[in-house]
């Protein structure tokens, strides 16, 4: 096995919790999480009333959480099903993951009522949970960086400029923001997840760009 990029990913695979079926528990996991600006910009002040905050009070509290739960997993080491065992000692793709979520749905820009004011929360929090799982795979099975670069461009753009035509994103955005979800995957870095980056990279160029919007 030649590729460093492949041979990380099988890595993964055989130092996850509960082996292959760990890694497709994680992957299901990690797609599952579309739904969340979903429900968020649908049903968010609903839920959110039932503990008496507004929306973006609820997922301040919901990121906090997430927090102290991953600090007291860190402290005692404790990994679940589909986590990899160096995530014992550091902070998880899944917290990553989620504080970048919970980030987007609290500063980004949510002009509108309904699922129409997701037009940058969706694109954004969807380029993480579909783009990533596809890159991953493709690096793994297909044996090639490039060829996850390609099609991770092809369904970012087919996401972006979707939410273009339903959610009435603009044109323009989405075509400067589609390809920041790429770039995040392809840093390896130990002090920050491609979970946080894939996310960050272009929630921090559409907050540059809130003044032209």
């Amino acid at each position: 096995m030649n590729d460093p990029e492949i041979a990380v990913d099988v890595d993964h695979i055989e130092h996850s919790v509960g082996g292959a079926g760990g890694h497709i528990f994680r992957r299901l996991l990690h797609i599952s999480m579309f739904l969340i600006p979903v429900m968020y910009h649908l049903y968010g002040e609903t839920i959110a009333a039932y503990v008496s905050l507004e929306p973006q009070q609820f997922v301040i509290a919901v990121a906090l959480i997430f927090i102290i739960v991953e600090a007291i997993r860190i402290r005692f080491g404790i990994i679940i099903v589909g986590q990899r065992e160096y995530e014992a000692t550091q902070i998880s793709a899944l917290a990553w993951g989620a504080f970048a979520v919970c980030l987007t749905l609290i500063v980004a820009p949510q002009p509108g009522e309904g699922i129409e004011a997701g037009l940058y929360t969706i694109p954004i929090i969807w380029g993480l949970t579909f783009v990533d799982p596809v890159m991953g795979e493709i690096k793994r099975t297909k044996r090639g960086l490039k060829n996850a670069i390609i099609v991770g461009l092809v369904l970012s753009y087919a996401i972006w400029l979707g939410a273009s035509v339903v959610l009435g994103t603009p044109a323009w955005v989405a075509v400067i923001l589609a390809p920041l979800t790429v770039l995040g995957e392809i840093p390896r870095v130990k002090w920050i997840d491609d979970n946080a980056t894939m996310i960050l990279f272009p929630l921090t160029a559409l907050l540059l760009l809130t003044p032209f919007l």
